[in-house]
């Protein structure tokens, strides 16, 4: 199985959409909330490159992107391909 992880805001709707689909394909993943910690989310943009926004979700140390992206890549059949190797 994969390893995910999931950067996200408590108060996020659309980190809560993501983790929603992540949760409901049984996926077990690290979740970081960066809510209000600065720190935490300059260590984030490190690793996306540039993108700010929450969330960014990474598989196997790639990053996919945000909500729309991993719904985006269930809708296509891809995701269950990247979870699967």
């Amino acid at each position: 199985m994969a390893k995910v992880e999931i950067y996200y805001w408590t108060t996020c709707p659309f980190c809560a959409k993501a983790r929603a689909l992540l949760d409901s394909k049984g996926i077990e993943y690290t979740g970081h909330d960066i809510t209000g910690d600065n720190d935490a989310r300059d260590k984030m943009v490190e690793r996306t490159g540039g993108p700010r926004s929450v969330p960014q979700i990474f598989i196997d140390d790639k990053l996919i992107g945000g909500c729309d992206d991993i719904h985006a890549l269930d809708a296509s059949g891809e995701l269950d391909t990247l979870l699967n190797g």
